[in-house]
């Protein structure tokens, strides 16, 4: 039989879990004796466990002459008024004589606040969330942690109509942290984080797609070495992070950033292969690389980058050459002539190419110079040739209408 409204189903699952989440959220106790919790601005009482109802007692703080401003004794219990983290501390509750009948120690602090939750798939079998506390309440705190899946097979559905629920384990390593088993790429979870302190608990649901979270570890085994007789070209190998299953149907592809140690700026290159070969290195300069993974389909995120290697390619064999002739040949010179007296005059330092380059300058100076004064010599021809035509035409006019005044008019023809 179906429930006449539609949403209401699910409505009642989700109170339940919720409630269920609440009743275990608040444990009767929290493994210490002889300790009282109380937030924060309440007013807190502290009952004297060991005395008769009528008797007197008299209640004392350790470490301090007098009891908090404004506490009262009310039928042998202690009252604290608008408590604050000051408050906390040992009391003890004394007979007539002074002997001790009980004491209690007294921790305060705030409710749980609705934690911050983030959740990631290092593969696509297994997802991890983390969290991190809104409020902090000065306060023991545990996490109760579960998920469920969301979309649900035929079977799935006829054989547990509210989903699968299930614990998202925790590892006593790794505090702050769970993880779900055997999850399914193409799926949809909600997960249920909920604080619990010793004044109550908060809870944050959050919907997972594992397509969405997806961000592998960072490539390991990276490997660069130069290439022999090649010197602007280093070969760059990695492989696969040990916690992606090697699987045809799910594959990484990979970005590759280096740059040489003495610049700031990274070149990029994409590849979907386990080695790349540089073609732009400087020679001589060593160099940093670093390899980066994403899903080949382009889900989820780009993994962190993976730990440093450097390299340096190597040198121009024409360059070492010509360098290493330079300085023999330079070695050979000074061996060979004496010492002699400091020359008085001048070292001419002045580099052969150096002159060369200030030569060209001149010359190409000299080029836009002579090409200026021929524009503007030729733009001042035209506009005098302009002018003249122009004071050619008013002439021309006036020898036109002499001519007409000349011919005779028609009375003078008859």
């Amino acid at each position: 039989m179906r429930s006449p409204i539609p949403g209401l189903g699910r409505v009642m699952v989700f109170l339940a879990a919720a409630l269920a989440s609440a009743s275990l959220a608040v444990p009767e106790g929290w493994g210490e004796e002889g300790v009282q919790y109380g937030q924060v601005g309440t007013e807190v009482t502290l009952s004297c466990a060991g005395a008769y109802s009528s008797s007197p007692v008299q209640w004392r703080r350790a470490g301090a002459a007098a009891l908090p401003e404004g506490s009262a004794v009310r039928r042998g219990a202690l009252v604290l008024p608008r408590t604050s983290l000051a408050t906390a501390g040992t009391y003890s509750c004394h007979s007539e004589d002074g002997g001790l009948l009980h004491a209690v120690s007294l921790r305060l602090g705030y409710l749980p606040g609705v934690p911050f939750v983030s959740c990631r798939a290092s593969d696509y079998e297994n997802f991890s969330c983390s969290w991190t506390s809104s409020v902090e309440t000065f306060l023991p705190t545990r996490y109760i942690t579960t998920y469920r899946k969301k979309s649900l097979t035929g079977e799935e559905k006829r054989r547990n109509k509210n989903g699968h629920v299930g614990p998202c384990l925790q590892d006593p390593s790794r505090p702050g942290t769970c993880t779900v088993h055997g999850s399914e790429f193409w799926s949809s979870y909600r997960l249920n984080i909920t604080e619990v302190n010793p004044l109550g608990s908060s809870f944050r649901l959050l919907d997972v797609t594992m397509q969405a979270i997806i961000k592998p570890d960072p490539p390991e085994g990276l490997v660069v070495e130069p290439i022999p007789l090649a010197p602007r070209r280093l070969h760059v190998s990695w492989k696969y992070p040990s916690s992606w299953p090697k699987e045809p149907h799910f594959q990484l592809r990979f970005r590759l950033q280096y740059r040489p140690v003495i610049h700031r700026s990274w070149s990029v290159v994409e590849t979907v292969n386990l080695s790349e070969v540089i073609t732009d290195a400087f020679a001589g300069l060593e160099h940093v690389v670093q390899v980066s993974a994403k899903d080949f389909l382009d889900a989820g995120n780009w993994s962190e980058w993976s730990a440093e290697a450097r390299a340096t390619p190597v040198r121009d064999p024409a360059t070492t050459m010509s360098e290493e002739t330079t300085t023999d040949a330079s070695l050979e010179t000074l061996a060979e002539e004496p010492s002699q007296a400091p020359n008085p005059e001048p070292i001419n330092r002045s580099d052969p190419l150096e002159k060369m380059a200030i030569l060209v300058s001149l010359g190409i100076f000299a080029f836009f110079v002579l090409a200026a004064v021929l524009v503007i010599t030729i733009l001042i021809w035209l506009r005098v040739r302009k002018h003249g035509k122009d004071e050619t035409k008013p002439h021309n006019f006036l020898v036109a209408a002499t001519h007409l005044k000349a011919l005779p008019t028609e009375a003078q023809i008859l």
